[in-house]
C-alpha cells in the first residue's frame, strides 16, 4: 500500500521585531522543507532582510487574516509582534480560532527596573505626554504613528528618532529629527543624549535587547525615563 504524501508545513510569523527575524532564521534552518512566511505591517520602507518569504501590509481585520491562513494552508501561526501591537495580537486570536489552527505567542519580557533607574511609570501615552515638565528636552523614542499625540506640548523641545524620514512634516512645534535606528550600545546612545542636551526620555516598556541601550544610557546619566508600562 502506497503511503500518503506528507503535507508541507506552512508557518506564518506575525513579525516586525528583531526576535521575529531571529525566529524566522531558526525555522528556515530547522525546517528546510517548510514554507516560512513573515508578515510585516509595512511601516519601515526598507526592512532588514529576512529568512524565508516576506509579506507586507495588513490583512483586513481578523476575517482577512483567517482567510489568508486558510487560503495558504497555514499550519502554525506565531505572534511575535511588538508587545504594544495589541490590535494584530487580538486579531490573531480570533483568526486562529476561525481557521482552526494553533496560535503561539512569543512576547518578549518587559524591562525590569534596576536600582539606579529613574523611571516615571505611566499607563498610557497620554499620561506620558502630561508627565513631561515644561522646558524639558525630550528624546521621543516612539513609533511615528504616536508622534502627533505630543503636538500640544509646545513648551517642550522634542528630538524624534525615526528609521525613515516622515512623509509629511511633523506637527510638533519645537523639534529636531534624527533619522536612523536605535544605537546598539549605551555609549552610542549617550553621545546622542549629550549632543542634543536631552533631559528626559519618553518610551514604552517594549522589552528586548534592540532598544535597551537608551535605558542603560539614561541609567548611567541619572536621567529620568517616562516609560509606558505594559
Amino acid at each position: 500500500m502506497q503511503a500518503e504524501p506528507q503535507t508541507r508545513e506552512t508557518i506564518l510569523i506575525l513579525g516586525g521585531t528583531r526576535e521575529a527575524a531571529e525566529l524566522a532564521k531558526q525555522l528556515v534552518a530547522r525546517h528546510p522543507q517548510a514554507r516560512i512566511i513573515t508578515s510585516l505591517a509595512g511601516r519601515t520602507k526598507e526592512p532588514a532582510p529576512l529568512a524565508g518569504e516576506v509579506r507586507v501590509g495588513g490583512f483586513g481585520g481578523p476575517e482577512g487574516l483567517a482567510r489568508f491562513l486558510i487560503d495558504n494552508t497555514v499550519t502554525r501561526l506565531i505572534d511575535a509582534t511588538h508587545p504594544f501591537a495589541r490590535q494584530i495580537s487580538t486579531n490573531a486570536v480570533t483568526a486562529a480560532k476561525i481557521a482552526g489552527i494553533p496560535l503561539e505567542v512569543k512576547t518578549r519580557e518587559p524591562w525590569r527596573r534596576q536600582p539606579d533607574d529613574h523611571w516615571i511609570e505611566v499607563g498610557s501615552l497620554e499620561q506620558a505626554r502630561d508627565a513631561i515638565p515644561a522646558g524639558a528636552r525630550v528624546l521621543l523614542a516612539l513609533g511615528s504613528q504616536h508622534i502627533d499625540l505630543f503636538k500640544t506640548r509646545d513648551d517642550v523641545h522634542f528630538v524624534v528618532r525615526m528609521v525613515d524620514p516622515p512623509q509629511t512634516p511633523l506637527a510638533l512645534a519645537d523639534h529636531a529629527l534624527v533619522i536612523g535606528r536605535p544605537g546598539d550600545t549605551a555609549a552610542t546612545e549617550t553621545m546622542l543624549l549629550i549632543a542634543h542636551a536631552i533631559t528626559h526620555i519618553v518610551c514604552r516598556n517594549s522589552g528586548g535587547k534592540a532598544a535597551y541601550a537608551k535605558i542603560e544610557a539614561a541609567r548611567q546619566m541619572g536621567m529620568p525615563v517616562i516609560i509606558v508600562s505594559r
